[in-house]
């Protein structure tokens, strides 16, 4: 009986050992993945557990995979968008979005492009150490126009689009993929294109990236107008070069030069709502003291510049900026359109020239 005892007891013993070393390796397990402690005494995370925030001692990486989770809700013009997964291949159905997308991590886009692929910047110097990272950059538009053969072709996970310039091929994009719109009406990209990049890094679970290119330009704009401080009493003015027309750009729809560089546009400038044409008898009106010319023919020189001709009149050489040498050249597609990256060329040209 005794005998009977004693082994029913240290049976008993080794049973509450297995127990605690069970109980031990399980915690260590639950600990190694990086899991919270809930207090649970299950062995496997509740769905409620696993998407949790983590922890304060979770590592930076843990944080930017968390706040990049999928699947995740979209806002968009026409309502919220579920995007089931992080987009890989993505469709852009405006050229507006080109610059925004290519400073971003990945590895497939579909592209449309302001102008023909033979005449776009896209393998200029500025762009191609961007676009050359990509496996896959295809052109499914040119002009401003989507081919949507070609936008389905692709396959993209995502396609992006504005909401009043691609509205027309609302159904057509959304048949092809989940569409994530944004609001052309509350977004003036001409002014703040920080809120679209914003949004797009939203779209592609790449919110840091999206900051950190927004405090790049921001401070390279900062830099910028210390250097050019010494010029402030001086007007400076940019204009587009095209075939057969010139346009000079008002100080509203180039902030990122007469605001963050600290320039003084000329006073018939800075009264202008909108971008203007001008002919060259009013150019010596205005008559600024810095003259920026936009040219449109950067990348394919077959085409022509109406300045060119302009040029060999004794009216362009009596121009103050003529005559001082204060005329420069730069890539007018880039750096008078619309993104961090054209911009940021641009920021660099205009302190180069008149540092």
């Amino acid at each position: 009986m005794n005998k009977s005892m004693k082994t029913s007891a240290l049976g008993m013993v080794l049973i509450v050992l297995i127990l605690m070393l069970s109980a031990c390796g399980g915690s260590k397990a639950n600990n190694s993945s990086g899991s919270p402690e809930t207090g649970a005494t299950s062995a496997q995370p509740s769905e409620s557990a696993a998407t949790a925030q983590p922890s304060e001692s979770a590592s930076p990486e843990q944080s930017a995979e968390a706040a990049a989770s999928f699947p995740r809700d979209v806002d968009s013009a026409f309502g919220k968008v579920t995007l089931d997964k992080k987009p890989l291949k993505v469709g852009l159905a405006n050229w507006m979005l080109l610059e925004m997308l290519l400073p971003f991590d990945l590895k497939q886009a579909g592209i449309t492009l302001p102008f023909s692929a033979a005449n776009s910047s896209l393998e200029s110097d500025v762009y191609k150490q961007y676009a050359d990272k990509f496996e896959e950059l295809k052109i499914i538009g040119e002009n401003t126009q989507v081919n949507l053969e070609a936008m389905l072709a692709f396959q993209p996970d995502v396609i992006i689009a504005g909401s009043v310039s691609n509205k027309e091929i609302k159904q057509q994009l959304e048949q092809i993929a989940p569409t994530a719109w944004y609001d052309e009406e509350k977004i003036n990209v001409r002014k703040d294109w920080t809120e679209l990049l914003t949004y797009m890094g939203g779209v592609l679970g790449q919110e840091e990236r999206a900051q950190e290119l927004i405090n790049d330009f921001r401070t390279k704009q900062s830099e910028g107008k210390e250097k050019l401080a010494s010029r402030s009493d001086e007007t400076v003015m940019f204009v587009q070069v095209r075939e057969n027309a010139v346009y000079v750009m008002s100080a509203a729809s180039i902030p990122q030069y007469y605001e963050g560089l600290g320039l003084t546009p000329p006073d018939a400038v800075k009264e202008m709502e909108a971008p203007s044409q001008i002919s060259l008898e009013g150019l010596t009106v205005i008559n600024p003291d810095h003259l920026f010319l936009g040219y449109f023919n950067w990348t394919d020189k077959s085409l022509a510049a109406l300045t060119d001709e302009w040029q060999d009149s004794e009216v362009w050489k009596g121009l103050k900026a003529v005559k001082n040498n204060q005329v420069y050249p730069l890539n007018g597609e880039l750096a008078l359109g619309i993104g961090p990256i054209g911009q940021a060329y641009g920021i660099d040209t205009v302190i180069e020239a008149m540092k």
